[in-house]
């Protein structure tokens, strides 16, 4: 008699899951990625473990307490040597990052159990998302979760979906997915692949 083997099932609650298992679904062992916000660290991890020994991961963060505590995360998960990470704005992608990318994630917002007056803002989220485009090769994907429901937070998710329409249909697939069942300012997740 057979063993069946144990799939993990990915609790989808909220839009970071949802993120990972997208993301997860186009990255291959030998990928580069950005993580464009690094928090504390948990998106650059994911990336790590996805794009595999031979893969690389870029992270951003203006915050020290962002960057060193991503570093003791990937560090202990002995993935280090494939993460660089950046202590700069994710405005400044390409000045860092010039190669091809298959994915870029953003976690928009404050980081958590950090200083809450320090968010990311329009002004710099607007030219890294573009500058995320010109990065993503054909089939890429650029994964961002917006939280509207904090201060500063409706004016960037306000520019962020106008920024997702007008992208051109033939050129980008721009998804905006959300819950159902939670308040109408609960974080939620745009996702953008670049057409072949």
């Amino acid at each position: 008699m057979i063993t069946p083997v144990a799939i993990e099932r990915p609790a989808l609650r909220g839009p970071v899951p949802l993120s990972h298992l997208l993301v997860r679904s186009c990255l291959r062992p030998g990928d580069t990625a950005i993580d464009a916000t690094c928090g504390n660290g948990y998106d650059t991890l994911f990336l790590a473990e996805s794009v595999g020994p031979d893969g690389q991961v870029w992270g951003f963060d203006i915050q020290q307490q962002a960057i060193t505590e991503t570093e003791r995360r990937v560090t202990e998960a002995g993935l280090s040597a494939r993460v660089s990470l950046i202590h700069d704005g994710h405005q400044n992608l390409l000045r860092h990052v010039t190669a091809p990318v298959q994915t870029v994630l953003f976690n928009l917002g404050y980081l958590p159990g950090g200083d809450r007056s320090i968010i990311t803002r329009p002004d710099t989220t607007t030219p890294a998302m573009d500058q995320s485009l010109a990065l993503l090769a054909p089939t890429g994907v650029l994964a961002i979760t917006i939280y509207p429901g904090h201060s500063g937070g409706s004016d960037e998710q306000q520019t962020v979906e106008r920024w997702a329409n007008v992208l051109k249909p033939r050129h980008y697939h721009s998804w905006r997915m959300a819950q159902n069942n939670v308040a109408a300012d609960a974080p939620y997740l745009l996702f953008v692949q670049k057409v072949a």
